[in-house]
């Protein structure tokens, strides 16, 4: 029986039908890299999801940005929802890596803000491959980054059975043995608590609460709980509970790891003696020495990732494990599972740069004291070995690189839209100086203005995130409803004004480089590329044929050029995209076929990724924020009180929910920035 089950109300149409034929039979004769040359709006997730289905082994879908990966993620929800499909990508809203800046000698601490629910979703996803046979996991590159082991993770999980001899303390023993954590207050996941008779905990992968109780040592009952009404969901009969963090280790396993970092140690004093360093050598030994004291005595520190060759048990330059480690092997070690690469022309090469920028940083903390040389091993792979560790590989793109070129078996090409649609209409303005043309802003928002009044949207790409930013302030300047779109964005955000933008909450969306690839956005009428003429890897020529893709989901798209010259990158673009102009056109004259515009239903696609709480504060933002503007200073007095009033009853969750909204209300959110210091001998 076939593990995957594909769910869609369209049977495969123009170019699909072939390009899944082919892929297939690519697959069946084990062609081990093949491309999917599709343009914009052709349905390569569609096509991709057909094979899966077809192939029925478990799949890694890599995308090259969170955004993109959330989208792709909600859309093969859709298309198998009996199946198990999974989100994965870094859990930092904000990131500062350990670093040592040698010239100024200023050290920068590793700083983090973990988003609880992504860290939710990364454990789903791995506990899901090590028990299900059907699963999609849709990841970013940190797919590519160290994750601990599979089997330490897998081993150590505690299976929690009714009628099983145990008692409350032994099982809590237990439960604080793989990373959760007591607290007497609300339970966040990775947290139990004690009450009474009985324990309650929340596992990291789902959003519940098991409660456990006991009769005379002996489990008695296991209710499953809503976490927000408390109402019981199901009682099942056993549960596996597994790992509150990735990093896991038995004791005899931590103790060995242990006495061989204190050998390195050993080593890299000496070696620090030789050459005359005692300042490293001070540096090194307070560190190291801290931080053993911590996992002897808690079994965790924070940066125990460095020392996580030890803990594995690898040899000294051995890759570490990562995503691609959980996922099935055949009895000969090789990889049993699919790997899909979208929007290969960047994911590729991003996978690529990776390892380069890491071993930098990483050299530099070593020669000066920070860490031990094993530090080096917690990394990403390198290319060759991220290709070692995947097997069978389709990458999908509208715009194949060379390394998709030159390594592909089999390039199957999709230019045929089922529903028509052909690639937009191109106007290059400025090269010819045209009646009433008052340069590119201008310009832009007249034409916008005409596609707004018909209830369209419109795309606006900028150089820079400063220019992104700049524009979408003139522009609410002039009455428009603009916002701005870059990577300093947080991922939710991005999410969120996607979402917006799509359901007309306003009507130009400007960004940069996000505005390119795998964004599925049927209502832009309108597309703007600024500067189209500053050549470069934004006005390449892979760059203008993607972003020129913005405008292809609409019947009524077209995309205008803003250009003084024409470059070499200009004439290849609209040299390619008139020739997929002229094969759409005869496809469709030779069928009777009439382009439709894709109909798609707006999803938030950032539910899945939003805590309760968040998800309280935006509700209660919905029915305050007009009492708010209406008087801000006695609303913020109302609330204040509200929240004191909260603490003296100790309910702190509703205290917390006050405290929140009125972050978000007043704009003044907790900030974190990191921490850099001169690297002085006692840091």
């Amino acid at each position: 029986m076939a593990n995957f089950r594909l769910h869609t109300p369209y049977p495969p149409a123009g170019d699909q039908p072939q390009a899944i034929q082919e892929l297939e039979e690519g697959l069946e004769k084990g062609l081990m890299h093949q491309t999917l040359f599709g343009v914009t709006g052709s349905g390569k997730t569609f096509t991709v999801a057909n094979v899966i289905a077809q192939h029925d082994k478990p799949t890694l879908v890599l995308a090259h940005n969170k955004t993109l990966a959330a989208q792709l993620a909600q859309e093969y929800r859709e298309f198998f929802p009996e199946n198990a499909v999974h989100y994965f990508v870094s859990y930092y809203d904000y990131y500062q890596p350990e670093a040592y800046i040698a010239h100024s000698d200023t050290y920068i601490e590793k700083e983090a803000m973990i988003n609880a629910e992504i860290d939710r979703l990364r454990h789903a996803a791995t506990q899901a491959l090590l028990t299900r046979k059907d699963v999609i996991i849709v990841a970013s590159v940190s797919a590519i980054y160290g994750l601990g082991s599979p089997e330490q993770y897998e081993k150590v999980h505690v299976k929690i059975e009714q009628g099983s001899a145990e008692d409350r303390a032994a099982l809590i023993r237990k439960l604080v043995g793989i990373y959760f954590e007591r607290t007497n207050a609300d339970l966040n996941p990775g947290q139990l608590r004690a009450i009474g008779n009985s324990l309650e905990f929340m596992p990291v992968n789902e959003r519940v609460i098991y409660r456990i109780g006991f009769e005379e040592e002996v489990i008695a009952r296991i209710d499953q709980l809503d976490p927000v009404s408390r109402a019981l969901i199901a009682q099942p009969a056993s549960i596996f509970v597994f790992p509150a963090k990735h990093f896991v280790t038995s004791a005899e396993e931590r103790d060995r790891a242990i006495a061989d970092i204190k050998l390195e140690l050993d080593e890299q004093l000496a070696k620090f003696k030789r050459e005359a360093k005692p300042l490293e050598a001070e540096r090194l030994k307070r560190r190291t020495l801290h931080d053993l004291a911590l996992i002897r005595e808690l079994g965790y520190t924070s940066g125990i990732e460095n020392y996580s060759r030890h803990f594995d048990g690898r040899k000294a330059g051995e890759p570490p494990f990562t995503l691609l480690s959980y996922f099935p092997h055949k009895k000969d070690g090789s990889p049993d599972f699919l790997t899909v690469i979208d929007e290969s022309h960047v994911t590729v090469s991003q996978i690529g740069g990776m390892y380069a920028g890491d071993k930098s940083r990483k050299d530099n903390l070593v020669e000066y004291g920070f860490r031990l040389p094993s530090a080096r091993d917690n990394r990403p792979l390198r290319f060759e070995e991220f290709e070692e560790r995947t097997g069978q590989v389709i990458y999908t793109t509208a715009t194949p690189g060379n390394y998709e070129r030159e390594h592909s078996e089999q390039i199957v090409e999709q230019i045929i839209r089922p529903t028509g649609l052909i690639d937009p209409e191109l106007t290059v303005r400025g090269v010819v100086e045209t009646e009433g043309y008052k340069g590119q802003i201008a310009d832009f928002i007249h034409e916008a203005g005409i596609v707004i009044k018909r209830g369209g949207r419109a795309l606006a790409t900028t150089l820079t995130k400063q220019m992104a930013e700049d524009l979408a302030l003139f522009l609410r300047e002039k009455g428009i409803k603009a916002e701005y779109l870059h990577s300093d964005v947080k991922t939710i955000d991005r999410i969120d004004i996607l979402t917006k933008f799509r359901k007309g909450g306003f009507d130009i969306l400007v960004g940069v480089n996000l505005l390119r690839e795998g964004l599925d956005l049927p209502e832009v009428e309108l597309v703007g590329i600024l500067d189209a003429d500053k050549e470069g890897f934004l006005r390449s020529e892979t760059s203008l044929i993607q972003t020129i893709g913005r405008a292809a989901r609409n019947v009524l798209g077209r995309v205008i050029l803003y250009a003084d010259v024409m470059t070499g990158s200009l004439e290849k673009a609209i040299s390619e995209t008139n020739r997929r102009r002229a094969l759409q056109l005869a496809y469709n004259e030779e069928h009777g076929i009439t382009p439709m515009t894709i109909k798609k239903e707006i999803r938030d696609i950032a539910e899945s990724m939003r805590s309760e709480h968040q998800k309280t504060i935006d509700e209660l933002l919905v029915l305050d924020t007009l009492a708010y503007e209406d008087d801000p200073k006695a609303f913020i007095k109302r609330k204040r009180e509200e929240m004191a009033a909260a603490v003296e009853e100790l309910d702190f969750e509703t205290a917390a929910l006050i405290r929140d909204e009125l972050y978000k209300l007043e704009g003044n959110g907790p900030k974190k920035k990191p921490r850099a210091r001169k690297a002085l001998s006692g840091s």
